[in-house]
């Protein structure tokens, strides 16, 4: 086994070695007359602090492709750093050189919301100086539209469904419920008739459902795992594992999205489930947290926010919300109890071009237009 001794402890044992070696070199019948002297041993230098960060500021903000103007300082002007690498979010944006200290991040770098990285480091002498990293928020570029509702239809939903995932497919729906009881199942549209079900185990939570191609995926809430059943009999075909919380999901083209609650959205290729890519959503003043059911609608990514009746048009590019739809009074009062809970579930006919929503234990589900 291989001990690493400090630096400290090594160089003692290095000059009484010296020593001994020196003292007992000559002949045994010979008195050694030759003075010992310390051995200096020569470590690399220290690195020290070069550069400095004027400019921006930590959580500084800016919008998407905006250039950002960085601006370094020197710690000591009679100490100049041969070179200065930018990085920006992980990659390498630019190497300064013969004492440059200004630089902007081109916009190409800027083309995506959320918390980014900012990174300068300096070097001497071939050598790896100080490291300086800040953090900058990139905000949408737009002011979200505001879109209202208008109610198309209304159909009978399960007063009993703690409604966590709901997709539309040849005119029947699939539907993930959650709490006691967690069930997967394919219901009617018009009658709200439950065709058949399959219950999840009573130590699991239900959360969101997604199609892909002939298989349904569900997610959990917290225990990390998810279920890959087959569309036509819900026979269980494969297990999936994710290391966040399950919240909603939804399909975009070859790749599953979903959320955990947060402001993030994960993209996952179905058939290893890992991960290729991630966005942050954020509108143009804040991120926007709670996402929770999901649905991919003519290319925006649909969002219920979780304890709030509105939905996030999200871009699956950029991560920034295009729009906001506020649905509140969609279920009214007199349609309410103690045991109904919030706005969740979201379903999209490509065919017919309609969109229906509905609840938390909400006894209606709704087909709406969105107005201006």
């Amino acid at each position: 086994m291989r001990i690493n001794y400090p630096k400290c402890v090594i160089a003692p044992f290095i000059v009484l070695f010296l020593a001994w070696t020196i003292s007992c070199s000559g002949r045994p019948d010979k008195k050694n007359t030759a003075s010992v002297k310390p051995v200096e041993i020569s470590y690399a230098e220290v690195a020290v602090r070069l550069i400095n960060m004027i400019s921006p500021d930590e959580n500084s903000g800016f919008k998407l492709k905006e250039n950002i103007k960085v601006v370094l300082g020197l710690e000591d002007k009679t100490k100049l750093p041969d070179s200065i690498l930018i990085s920006f979010n992980g990659r390498a944006v630019t190497t300064l050189k013969s004492g440059s200290l200004d630089y902007t991040i081109p916009s190409v770098f800027t083309n995506a919301t959320g918390r980014k990285s900012l990174k300068a480091v300096s070097y001497k002498g071939g050598r790896q100086q100080n490291t300086i990293t800040r953090f900058m928020i990139i905000y949408s570029d737009i002011v979200p539209k505001k879109y209202g509702y208008k109610v198309v239809n209304s159909y009978p939903h399960d007063k009993d469904a703690f409604t966590q995932g709901l997709v539309f497919d040849n005119g029947l729906f699939f539907e993930g419920t959650g709490e006691a009881g967690s069930n997967l199942r394919e219901v009617e549209l018009k009658t709200g008739r439950i065709n058949r079900q399959h219950n999840l185990d009573g130590s699991l939570f239900g959360e969101g459902i997604t199609l892909f191609q002939n298989r349904i995926f569900e997610v959990t809430w917290k225990n990390k795992i998810g279920f890959v059943y087959e569309k036509s009999t819900f026979k269980l075909i494969n297990k999936i594992y994710y290391p966040t919380e399950g919240w909603g999901l939804t399909t975009l083209n070859d790749k599953i999205v979903l959320s955990d609650g947060s402001n993030i959205l994960y993209f996952y290729e179905p058939e290893t489930f890992t991960e290729t890519a991630r966005i942050e959503v954020y509108d143009n003043e804040h991120k926007v947290d709670s996402l929770n059911e999901l649905e991919y609608i003519n290319g925006e990514i649909w969002a219920n926010i979780w304890m709030n009746n509105h939905i996030a048009r999200i871009d699956p590019i950029t991560g920034k919300v295009l729009a906001y739809i506020d649905l509140n009074g969609i279920l009214p009062a007199s349609e309410r109890d103690a045991e109904t809970d919030c706005l969740n579930g979201i379903a999209y006919d490509p065919d017919g071009k309609r969109i229906f929503v509905t609840g938390k234990r909400w006894p209606k589900l709704y087909e709406i237009k969105l107005i201006e």
